[in-house]
């Protein structure tokens, strides 16, 4: 018994494109956006008029570091994260980030309208707790 190996041409070309993968991609990418912007929302929610500063390029941070964010709007209330706090509850706070292994940078968003005594005293009790990475959220200008 003899076999034949060749192959029946086919009639039409395969014009079908396989969209399985895209759409799973796009889906993958939808939930990823879904999950990212209330966190990112949620940090903006406290109304602060950031100073602004020249437009320049950004440095990528540390993929390791954690961030913690301190903001003090224009009535001077302070915020850790986004719970309102008093200044006396802000010593406590810090001290326990100042216990983890790899403690936190401190992100300070400041009203560009306030009294610059008021970052200081903020600078004061953070460096009382030892925390030494500091940076103050801006806005560019256009």
């Amino acid at each position: 018994m003899a076999r034949t190996f060749r192959r029946r041409a086919q009639q039409h070309p395969i014009s079908e494109l396989n969209v399985t993968n895209l759409i799973d991609v796009a889906f993958t990418l939808l939930i990823i956006f879904m999950i990212a912007t209330p966190l990112i929302q949620q940090e903006q929610s406290i109304q602060v008029n950031l100073p602004t500063e020249s437009k320049r390029a950004q440095e990528t941070p540390d993929k390791d570091l954690t961030f913690q964010t301190i903001s003090i709007d224009k009535r001077g209330r302070y915020f850790f994260g986004n719970t309102p706090v008093e200044f006396a509850e802000l010593g406590p706070r810090l001290a326990e980030l100042a216990r983890r292994p790899k403690p936190p940078v401190i992100r300070i968003r400041a009203d560009f309208s306030l009294q610059y005594q008021q970052i200081v005293r903020l600078m004061d009790e953070i460096k009382k707790h030892e925390l030494t990475k500091i940076t103050f959220d801006t806005q560019t200008m256009e």
